[in-house]
């Protein structure tokens, strides 16, 4: 029995569990981790009752708590929701599985041959905040890798968590991998939190989803490798030759479809030589958009003034700052200033510019053409996401399989010894 009441024996604990549980799904075969998703699969399925009343409880609670509609729409699961997440995790047990990959041999004059091969991580500790479909995609991810994960969701959605969480590890017993392969923490209380930051060598990497005051205390006070991006402050680019028709559904698209994500876009960028920008700009105030808008939009627009603060502001909300730049070189210089090196786009006929942007853009994600809200693991095939990296190091933008392996050597000799 765990000790909610000290959070450093409980998460002790549970990686300790997770250790174990970890060493099992490394021997496990892929058909036996596809397996336990599917039957994963249809636990969530059969559940959706009881997720869907759960995900009412927190729902009703986070409104009296005054939680923002954009929270709130994160925190929010339908029948749909419930069904995409059940979707995502049969996609991901079909995705290729990583774990005893060869990414390279080499063989050395000597005639030593030498390997590096995919292997897990081992316990990741996924921390976040609101969206209840987290636990279910994290812990398909996770397991498909080959890893033991322990959840810690934010308090707005814990009974949501709690049965996902549940129906998840009964498909995995059915299955008969170990639940203890997913474990989700059992408190709310913030000093768990501290102690899954604090649990070098028991927990191998953590992994922030949430608002910026949550990924900056992670960053700010973890003793355990991390995986996260603070911000997402994108940009979308229209360029002189932009076509117009898509040029305006892409502004459109890549603010108004979901605001509360992280791929949306925060700041429009229009070239001086565009020729309608205040066709760009109503069909953001025609979905709801609140624009803020500097001098030059101001000029032929009717919004508000964007102030310094705005182009380095997630908004997350139904608010884009918009600006106007002479050319690609300032579209550049803007996004080297102001990026979060989440995701940026452009619109262009132009290929020679796109290119251009897409090569100078040191971004986790660059598009051309296309809307940012496709920042996600399922749209680029990933099955799901555990999020988006935008460090250098190991993984960067959307994480999935590929992302919570890593690798080891491995050497086959004939008897060679060192002089």
């Amino acid at each position: 029995m765990l000790d909610t009441q000290n959070p450093q024996a409980m998460i002790a604990g549970m990686a300790a569990a997770a250790r174990r549980a970890a060493h099992q799904l490394a021997r496990c075969s892929t058909d036996q981790r596809r397996s336990a998703l599917l039957r994963a699969e249809e636990a969530i399925r059969a559940a959706s009752a009881e997720i869907l009343a759960a995900n009412a409880t927190d729902v009703a609670r986070a409104k009296a708590a005054g939680l923002t509609d954009a929270m709130l729409d994160r925190l929010r699961l339908d029948e749909a929701r419930v069904a995409g997440m059940a979707a995502g995790i049969a996609t991901v047990a079909t995705l290729p599985d990583p774990v005893g990959e060869v990414i390279d041999t080499t063989v050395r004059p000597n005639g030593l041959e030498l390997s590096r091969v995919r292997v897990p991580i081992g316990v990741i500790g996924i921390i976040y905040e609101s969206r209840p479909n987290v636990t279910a995609d994290a812990a398909a991810l996770c397991v498909m890798s080959g890893n033991a994960a322990i959840l810690r969701g934010g308090s707005e959605a814990s009974e949501s968590n709690a049965a996902i969480h549940r129906a998840f590890c009964a498909g995995l017993n059915v299955a008969d991998l170990p639940t203890d392969a997913v474990q989700l923490v059992g408190t709310t209380d913030r000093a768990a939190v501290g102690a899954m930051l604090a649990a070098q060598g028991a927990i191998d990497l953590v992994v922030p989803r949430g608002g910026k005051g949550l990924v900056a205390r992670v960053q700010a006070e973890a003793r355990v490798p991390v995986l996260a991006h603070l911000d997402g402050i994108n940009h979308v680019f229209v360029h002189a030759s932009a076509d117009p028709d898509m040029a305006a559904e892409i502004v459109r698209n890549a603010k108004m479809r979901r605001t509360g994500v992280c791929g949306a876009m925060e700041t429009l960028l229009i070239d001086s030589g565009y020729p309608d920008p205040a066709a760009l700009v109503r069909a953001l105030l025609d979905a709801g958009c609140a624009v803020r808008g500097d001098d030059r939009v101001r000029a032929f627009a009717s919004v508000a003034a964007a102030d310094a603060a705005d182009w380095d502001t997630e908004y997350l909300d139904a608010i884009c700052s918009v600006a106007m730049v002479d050319g690609v070189d300032e579209a550049l210089a803007h996004i080297a200033r102001h990026s979060s090196g989440h995701t940026d786009a452009i619109v262009a006929a132009d290929e020679g510019v796109a290119n251009r942007f897409l090569a100078e853009v040191d971004s986790a994600i660059v598009l051309w053409n296309a809307s940012t809200q496709f920042a996600d693991g399922g749209e680029f095939g990933l099955g799901a996401e555990i999020g988006i990296a935008t460090g250098r190091l190991h993984a960067r933008g959307p994480v999935a399989l590929e992302g919570l392996t890593t690798y080891k050597w491995i050497g086959r000799g004939t008897g060679q010894v060192r002089s």
